[in-house]
């Protein structure tokens, strides 16, 4: 994505929407704005990169096409059923400035921290831990044969938060908010936010987040709602499916992830039979994002302050 699609994308999905509103005219009715419906703007392909000590997976957002997406600082899909893809985990690192969400489809992964926490990630599960000021945590397999298939999606914290105590919360499937959206078995499970009158468990976000999956067994259209101030966007990891409104939908396939325009509604309807998506939406900062490594800041200052507070043991402490 070159700099002058980069500046579309971003006055189309509204994250320049401040810049954009000084031409609007007081005819325009608010009203229509709330109630459109979410387009496609641009789909891409994620990129293979190894993370860990050597687990193979796909990069889709914080590959160079597409560096980050406000708020959203990566999203990695790991989808294997060879053991030597995984099977060295993630060993202890350190995390300061951000949230991690890991979303399991198949498999166990075990997780734990310099907090003291643990927990079991199994297949329809999920993880949401804030590092804020620092974490020192890994996340290790707990099988040695099987697929392992699942999400890691990393989300900024505002500037004022960023040094905010670490936290951590992990849920079952039966934790999450489950609605059931055909006779066929299509449903969506909710991790973060409301949709459609539907409450994940994770509350009060800085970013005001909005995840969930959909799991498509036929090809009856689904609406949900979605913030529409809010950046967003759809990742397919299985099937086929087509986004946006029935006149201006686009397909979207397996492995791909699409950017999504402003509106208050998105629809989603399978073209295969079975299809699977993770949907993303989040209030954008609009701050400066220095990151390098484990550790994601305002300004280079902090980065170094971060490395010296490892270094010194120090970066989990207080």
């Amino acid at each position: 994505m070159n700099a002058t699609s980069r500046r579309r994308f971003l006055l189309q999905s509204g994250l320049l929407v401040a810049a954009a509103a000084v031409g609007c005219r007081r005819s325009e009715s608010p009203a229509v704005l709330l109630t459109s419906h979410r387009n496609v703007v641009q789909t891409l392909e994620g990129i293979p990169a190894t993370d860990g000590a050597g687990v193979r997976l796909t990069r889709v957002i914080g590959q160079p096409a597409l560096r980050n997406l406000d708020p959203f600082l990566m999203l990695d899909r790991f989808h294997s059923d060879d053991p030597g893809a995984y099977i060295r985990g993630f060993p202890s690192h350190p995390h300061r400035g951000f949230e991690t969400v890991t979303v399991m489809l198949d498999g166990r992964m075990r997780h734990r921290d310099s907090r003291g926490n643990s927990g079991l990630i199994a297949g329809g599960g999920s993880q949401w831990m804030t590092a804020g000021r620092g974490i020192i945590h890994s996340e290790m397999p707990e099988q040695v044969q099987g697929l392992m298939s699942g999400f890691q999606l990393w989300l900024n914290l505002p500037a004022k938060e960023k040094l905010c105590p670490p936290a951590y919360q992990d849920h079952t499937p039966a934790q999450l908010a489950e609605e059931r959206l055909s006779p066929a078995g299509s449903r969506a499970r909710v991790i973060a936010g409301h949709m459609n009158g539907l409450q994940g468990p994770v509350r009060e976000r800085p970013t005001q987040p909005l995840l969930l999956t959909l799991s498509l067994e036929d090809d009856r259209p689904f609406e949900l709602d979605t913030p529409s101030d809010h950046t967003a966007f759809a990742f397919v990891s299985s099937g086929e499916v087509d986004l946006g409104p029935e006149d201006a939908s686009k397909p979207v396939r397996e492995g791909s992830l699409a950017l999504l325009g402003p509106g208050s509604r998105l629809r989603v309807r399978a073209r295969n039979r079975r299809s699977e998506l993770l949907i993303a939406a989040a209030r954008p900062l609009r701050e400066p994002i220095v990151q390098y490594g484990p550790f994601v800041m305002n300004t280079r200052a902090e980065i170094q302050q971060a490395f010296e507070d490892y270094r010194a043991g120090v970066l989990d402490k207080g």
